[in-house]
């Protein structure tokens, strides 16, 4: 078998997941006024959803025995475990125990991503989580 290099470069691996979710935007530190001023109709006391997409980056060393950083679809399935499974279909504010106490904005959302899933994808090192709330709103969070 033959290998691109004999020195293995570090390379980032990308994979990209999708979830619906809902939330309130909503600091019940603030008055009803104050909260609407700030947080307009993502406020909404009903509660508003999004179709997120995820996209998890992971850089590690190219494996000489399979040319992977790691396999995509292991990934996946970690991510899903950890993550996705919990927050799909569900309410951030009500139904998502790592979330409790949480203002669940995109921000918190994704730093709170990091938080589960930066252990996990060993032997490789999680980069980047890029968090697309909207076709045209995303966070992005490198674990600063």
């Amino acid at each position: 078998m033959r290998y691109l290099t004999l020195n293995m470069p570090r390379v980032t691996v990308t994979r990209r997941l999708r979830f619906n979710a809902a939330h309130r935007v909503h600091n019940p530190s603030l008055s009803d006024a104050e909260n609407l001023r700030l947080f307009g109709k993502c406020n909404n006391p009903n509660w508003h959803g999004h179709n997120y997409t995820l996209d998890v980056s992971v850089e590690g060393d190219v494996e000489a025995k399979t040319g992977y950083v790691c396999d995509l679809s292991h990934l996946k399935k970690i991510v899903e475990k950890e993550v996705i499974d919990i927050v799909d279909h569900k309410n951030f504010n009500l139904d998502v125990p790592f979330m409790k106490d949480v203002i669940p904005t995109s921000e918190n959302i994704v730093i709170a991503f990091w938080t589960i899933l930066a252990p996990k994808v060993k032997p490789g090192r999680l980069t980047r989580l890029v968090l697309w709330e909207t076709e045209n709103n995303y966070v992005e969070y490198t674990g600063q």
